[in-house]
């Protein structure tokens, strides 16, 4: 089985809908730990910048049945190593596994919460706001795309 090379994983759903936001991160661990996966970007499209205000990511917590669940999948995974919610995953992808999470920052503007694309101050320092171009290089640069 071929495996890419660059994986682009978009998330273009809200806070209703905390499934797509914790498989997009699973998906994202799991294509650069176990399938090598050279780059993965997580990238907010937007119908989900609301989740990249801070905090909003930490409101998604990982509860002892989620931890289990997801620890019994993976031989060597223990529950208790994994993250208390959403915000430390995605601290720990970027930070330790190298996994860019991108938001277009275009929606910021357009949803009230910045004053231009790269405004940070009311977004996770851990998401890099990207404008149009970039948004569309990152989508056609992919050899993947999972849109959640």
């Amino acid at each position: 089985m071929a495996v890419a090379n660059d994986i682009l994983i978009v998330i273009n759903s809200g806070p209703d809908k905390r499934y797509n936001h914790y498989e997009a991160y699973t998906v994202a661990w799991v294509a650069r730990k176990f399938y090598k996966v050279k780059k993965v970007t997580i990238m907010y499209g937007p119908q989900a910048v609301e989740m990249t205000k801070r905090g909003a990511l930490a409101g998604y917590t990982m509860t002892p049945e989620v931890k289990e669940l997801t620890a019994s999948q993976f031989e060597g995974l223990k529950a208790e190593k994994l993250p208390d919610h959403l915000e430390q995953l995605a601290r720990f992808e970027r930070d330790k596994m190298g996994i860019s999470i991108v938001s277009c920052g275009t929606y910021h503007v357009l949803a009230g919460f910045a004053e231009e694309i790269g405004d940070k101050s009311n977004i996770e320092d851990f998401i890099d706001p990207i404008n149009l171009y970039e948004a569309c290089k990152l989508m056609l640069e992919a050899d993947q795309i999972l849109y959640y």
